[in-house]
């Protein structure tokens, strides 16, 4: 009498294939969410995929205040230092509405700035929405106010071009396809690669964010009477910073800022000519 035995063999096949399935529809799931958060903004005009709106950008950065204050040792207590800080970012969103306003555009952000009581951490950032924040380690290294500008107008610039808002879409999209990879490999480790894949996509957006940004700081510091080259005096204080101990955590998220001198030099004198920048305050 013949003797059958039994496999796993099919089950498993089985199993797989509807794993693929399940996959697949995250995927496509995830892909079509992404593409339907697609936003005009309303300062460039551009198309962008975002996954909140204006409203939602500035009630966001408002909440995650607390946070970051606490993270940072609160607001600087020096007053004066304050008010500088406040008197450079005023005059440069100013400049900048006033530019918008004769294109027929308006600023939907609320911005304010923050001179944070940090002394160890290097950085400057922008929460989405228009919080802007300067640690106190980043503003004592800088020698001028153009220098002060230029940081202060990098920042403004993520948020005019809502990079904090476009990053997150991003995340939302990489979390759903982790997740299908997840699935579909049945195991951590595949979920641990794409992740890594997913990062290094995001990080390579995230650089061009900041090169967008160093634009804007170009064109708002010119709107508001400041020398551009203020920045690559900016660039150079980062370096040093970087040779003199630990990296600071501005690079985290920042480019190189031996890579964004030239880049930096390069939009200044494409878009300016000498004349113009003639009698600009440093």
């Amino acid at each position: 009498m013949p003797r059958y035995i039994r496999t796993t063999h099919g089950s498993r096949n089985s199993s797989f294939k509807m794993r693929l399935v399940i996959a697949a529809g995250i995927a496509l799931f995830s892909f079509i969410s992404y593409l339907m958060k697609a936003d005009v903004n309303e300062i460039t005009g551009e198309s962008q995929q975002v996954a909140l709106t204006e409203q939602q950008e500035i009630a966001l950065g408002l909440k995650a205040m607390p946070t970051i204050l606490k993270r940072h040792h609160g607001e600087h207590p020096d007053q004066q230092a304050q008010a500088y800080v406040d008197r450079v970012g005023n005059r440069l969103l100013e400049s900048l509405n006033n530019a918008l306003k004769k294109q027929g555009r308006q600023n939907p952000y609320r911005f304010d700035f923050h001179l944070l009581n940090d002394n160890q951490v290097i950085n400057a950032f922008a929460l989405p929405g228009g919080q802007i924040f300067i640690t106190a380690a980043l503003y004592e290294q800088l020698e001028t106010e153009g220098q002060l500008a230029g940081v202060l107008g990098h920042e403004i610039g993520h948020v005019l071009s809502r990079h904090g808002a476009q990053q997150m879409a991003k995340q939302q999209l990489t979390q759903g396809l982790v997740g299908a990879a997840g699935v579909a490999g049945g195991d951590a480790s595949s979920a641990q690669m794409a992740q890594m894949i997913g990062s290094m996509v995001n990080m390579k957006y995230s650089r061009n964010d900041e090169l967008e940004s160093d634009r804007w700081g170009v064109e708002i510091m010119v709107l508001a009477g400041y020398d551009p080259y203020a920045m690559i005096g900016v660039m150079k204080i980062l370096k040093r910073s970087a040779g003199a101990g630990s990296q600071p955590e501005i690079f985290s998220t920042h480019p190189d800022p031996g890579n964004r001198i030239e880049r930096i030099k390069a939009m200044i004198q494409r878009s300016y000519s000498p004349e113009t920048l003639t009698n600009l305050e440093p």
